[in-house]
């Protein structure tokens, strides 16, 4: 395996699902409680570049062979709550999707078909054995999917230029799963009154019912991750995409179609720039 490098990884962005330790099973809650004990945790881009480390090795590896036993702990009000980072699961999720996100030729080049069948076929047999398992994070690249934002508030938002000496900026929100949930349903009703089927009624549908599955007790959080890389300080200072989703939620909701629109054309805008990005040399 080719030495991991501390280069910043770019660009993804994370959902993130942290439940009380109360929610996991023995033996799993005895080795969490003494993983957040740990002053050495591993960060979202040592994560990545693990991930990137099996990729470039010869054959790649896509999907890690053991599960991570790795995860991100936050402890607030006295409750220590932990995200399970849960590699294997999601690169296995990851690989099912990639037909979607590259062309073929450059997909095959990437990882070759035989390669791919033998993973899916690993992953077939691995959910016969796990049907009930889910991972405790999700993933975008180059953007934050604007149905994540209707999880959050603007009250919650938290950007620190520099997180300390040799960290990344950061930014993020994060929640009770309690108001995560309420403003996941608030949203759909008032969404589907309006959009109908709309691409971001499916999203919301959809992060609600992973969200379901988890401890009532949970803490949910948006993290731009790499993103903060590829957008300039100012922008991300004036960057309050969950205010402008709750505006034009609730400009629906009272039937005013200008205002929705006004806001929902800031959203497009701030995102589109950032996304380009992606195509840019």
């Amino acid at each position: 395996m080719p030495k991991v490098s501390s280069v910043t990884v770019p660009y993804a962005s994370y959902l993130r699902v942290y439940e009380p330790l109360a929610a996991f099973p023995e033996p799993e809650r005895d080795h969490w409680a003494r993983y957040a004990r740990r002053s050495d945790r591993p960060s979202y881009q040592d994560e990545l570049r693990r991930s990137l480390a099996d990729l470039v090795s010869t054959p790649p590896v896509p999907v890690p062979v053991h599960e991570s036993g790795d995860a991100f702990v936050v402890e607030t009000e006295g409750v220590v709550r932990v995200c399970p980072w849960r590699t294997r699961l999601r690169g296995w999720q990851a690989m099912g999707e990639l037909p979607e996100q590259l062309p073929a030729p450059v997909l095959d080049a990437v990882l070759p078909p035989v390669l791919r069948r033998q993973t899916a076929a690993d992953y077939e047999r691995w959910r016969v054995r796990n049907p009930d398992a889910r991972p405790w994070i999700r993933t975008s690249t180059w953007q934050v999917p604007l149905h994540w934002f209707v999880l959050v508030s603007d009250e919650e938002r938290v950007y620190e230029p520099c997180a300390g000496p040799g960290r990344p900026p950061v930014f993020r929100y994060r929640t009770k799963m309690v108001e995560a949930r309420r403003r996941v349903a608030r949203g759909l009703r008032a969404l589907r009154d309006a959009l109908d089927d709309a691409p971001l009624v499916e999203g919301l549908v959809d992060v609600g019912r992973w969200l379901e599955e988890f401890h009532p007790r949970s803490l949910v959080e948006v993290d731009y991750g790499g993103l903060v890389h590829a957008v300039p300080a100012d922008e991300l200072d004036e960057d309050h995409s969950a205010a402008d989703v709750a505006e034009g939620i609730e400009a629906l909701r009272e039937g005013d179609g200008e205002a929705a629109g006004e806001a929902y054309a800031r959203l497009v805008e701030r995102w589109r720039a950032i996304r380009h990005l992606q195509f840019a040399n």
